[in-house]
């Protein structure tokens, strides 16, 4: 007996409700789906179901481990699958990342990847909720900055830059800053970042910048640019194009930071799958050009 017997009926009765429809799902008796699910509980030391006569609910700890089950048993799968179709790959890959990364550059990566690989699909959530990878059974996110959760992997896909803007408008009214400190005497147009960094003779600075509009996304912050609400501090991508045509200004150009880095983040053990390394490889490869 595997020290693992009893996964797939775990998993089997979170996704069924109940022992009788597990047993359904897998071919098994409830008896046997019973015996599994207690010799496991034994073994772990932990009780994985509440039972009452009318219904079947994950206890605090079998929602913690049933993902991971999850998980395992797709591996396993895939796995098997691998053998016997001579290497195709098939199944789900989870993706995550924020709106505005995802919506504009991962979403045309992702197209290109399943036209690439038929026998896979790809769950791509796009939200700026920092999702926990293993609880909630993703395998990558797209995650920016330079905190990152040490428990996860990581590998640098792109970067991008955070430049400084103002319609011409805002400054004919409200002048140029020439220093960031001098910032404090400027409305400023709020995104979802507290600090707004800068780089002066080789030292990292940041200043925490005041205005009266905060808005999580970044292209509404852009128009109130345009508009000659503030300044701004976004990445480069919403920016470009304003800066091209002349409704933005790029100001404070001598003391950008460094390009912030751009990474794919992911359990260790899954950059081992084909699937989530062909994909991480491929977000590698055009993203920088996407994003830069």
């Amino acid at each position: 007996m595997s020290r693992w017997d009893g996964m797939d009926e775990v998993v089997a009765i979170a996704d069924t409700g109940s022992f009788v429809a597990a047993a359904r799902r897998l071919g098994e008796s409830t008896s046997m789906i019973s015996r599994a699910v207690a010799r496991l509980e034994e073994r772990l030391g932990l009780r994985l179901f509440e039972r009452t006569t009318r219904s079947v609910a994950l206890t605090d700890a079998g929602r913690s481990i049933v993902e991971q089950f999850r998980r395992i048993i797709e591996e396993r799968d895939e796995a098997l699958r691998l053998v016997h179709a001579q290497g195709e790959m098939r199944g789900e890959v989870r993706l995550t990342s924020s709106v505005a990364i995802g919506e504009r550059f991962v979403a045309p990566v992702v197209e290109e990847f399943l036209r690439a690989h038929p026998g896979l699909s790809v769950h791509l959530e796009t939200t700026n909720r920092v999702i926990d990878l293993v609880s909630e059974g993703f395998d990558i996110a797209i995650r920016t900055g330079n905190q990152l959760d040490a428990r996860l992997a990581a590998r640098q896909v792109a970067e991008r830059s955070l430049l400084v803007c103002a319609a011409p408008a805002y400054i004919a009214r409200a002048g140029a800053p020439a220093h960031p400190a001098e910032l404090v005497a400027h409305e400023c147009l709020l995104g979802t970042s507290t600090n707004w960094h800068f780089r002066e003779d080789g030292q990292r600075s940041s200043i925490v910048p005041t205005g009266r509009l905060r808005c999580n996304s970044g292209n509404a912050v852009m128009h109130a640019a345009e508009n000659g609400m503030g300044l701004c501090q976004l990445p480069a991508f919403y920016v470009r194009e304003a800066i091209a045509a002349g409704r933005l200004v790029r100001l404070l150009e001598d003391y950008e930071d460094l390009p912030e880095p751009v990474w794919a983040v992911y359990p260790q053990r899954r950059f081992t799958v084909p699937k989530v390394r062909a994909l991480i490889d491929l977000l590698e490869r055009r993203l920088p050009a996407l994003i830069a």
